[in-house]
């Protein structure tokens, strides 16, 4: 089976590939930073509440956008596993065309996954992450740009955290745009408002690549916000695991683990 981590700036998400429809899953916080020896602790027991042997893991693939855990967490589990996993990034091989230095790993698997998995023409992957992205791909892999904004649960804590007397909300969207109490007010300006400038930048990445793109939403918040619009055609948390999924796959050939 294969391991794939994704390590992001808030979460580290874990994916078992026991073939490749049947995918198990799970999370733990990036923060605090933690040494290897503290990872090789956390992490050699996390396999058994799924049922999974730690020797039933042939392959680990490991993609980052957080250096500082990056050889840790490699570090850690080549550790127990006895082989060294494979890290991938932006120069991995993936077929696809990009001219950027600085596209971060997560950017580079949604590329190779939208360009890999089946979907039809120019495509925007929109990474619902702590930063919010939209990445364009056009039919032959060449990416076409880059938007970054501030991710959702980042905006909302930043919210919370600078004020006195807002709370905490659950993220859902209320019944009506305009709210009657602090609370769906504010769920108004989290999921409208932000549903609001993605339909936005939708409309705006389709009118200058002149094309109805195929949208595809990614990252833990996606499925709050598709059933709302009819911009989102698809809806796949695992699409950047995913991606990593495939980038090892095209380099596995040439890569030792030993």
């Amino acid at each position: 089976m294969l391991l794939a981590v994704n390590i992001g700036n808030s979460n580290i998400r874990f994916a078992v590939f026991k073939n490749d429809s049947e995918v198990i899953t799970w999370t733990i916080n990036s923060k605090p930073a933690r040494t290897e020896y503290e990872f090789f602790a956390k992490f050699s027991n996390m396999y058994k509440p799924f049922g999974i042997n730690k020797e039933d893991i042939t392959d680990i693939v490991i993609g980052s956008v957080v250096p500082p855990l990056t050889m840790n967490v490699k570090i850690a589990l080549k550790k127990i596993h006895g082989f060294k996993p494979m890290i991938v990034d932006r120069d991995t091989p993936g077929g696809i065309i990009q001219y950027s230095k600085q596209m971060g790993t997560d950017l580079y698997a949604n590329a190779v996954a939208a360009h890999h998995l089946g979907y039809e023409g120019k495509k925007i992957v929109i990474d619902f992450g702590t930063a919010l992205t939209f990445l364009a791909i056009d039919e032959v892999g060449e990416v076409t740009g880059v938007i970054i904004a501030p991710g959702i649960n980042t905006a909302l804590n930043s919210l919370v955290g600078e004020t006195a007397q807002l709370p905490e909300i659950e993220l859902k969207a209320p019944a009506t745009v305009l709210g009657r109490d602090t609370v769906t007010c504010m769920q108004s300006g989290m999921v409208f408002g932000y549903l609001s400038m993605i339909e936005g930048m939708i409309d705006r990445i389709n009118n200058e690549l002149g094309a109805e793109c195929t949208v595809i939403s990614t990252g833990g918040l996606g499925g709050i916000y598709k059933p709302l619009t009819d911009k989102i055609q698809f809806d796949d948390r695992l699409h950047t695991i995913k991606g990593l999924k495939l980038l090892y796959d095209l380099n596995k050939d040439s890569y030792n683990k030993c």
